[in-house]
């Protein structure tokens, strides 16, 4: 059977599509997006998320049949990384004890 795989050339078109979808949440700092659009034989698309450290992800692929997937990865802005609130919860336990 594999070497039927290896040999096969024939490919029947998929359906052409066009689709899109994007969430954005200030209040929970969501943001993310994928769009996509084939022809039947090649996708290209783009999907982009925010990350933790405040840059944007971007992904550009395209695939088909014969050559798979293919992506760019780039990024938009820059890192930063906050310093850690202080605590305000007391430690309700002492020191260790030593000497038993």
């Amino acid at each position: 059977m594999s070497e039927f795989l290896l040999q096969h050339d024939h490919h029947e078109p998929g359906m052409p599509f066009d689709f899109n979808y994007a969430v954005k949440d200030d209040f929970y700092g969501t943001d993310f997006a994928h769009n996509a659009v084939s022809d039947g034989d090649v996708v290209r698309g783009e999907y982009r998320v925010l990350l933790p450290d405040g840059r944007t992800q971007i992904v550009r692929y395209t695939a088909d049949w014969k050559n798979g997937y293919n992506a760019e990865v780039t990024y938009e802005g820059t890192a930063s990384y906050p310093q850690p609130a202080a605590s305000n919860l007391n430690n309700q336990y002492g020191p260790p004890k030593t000497g038993y």
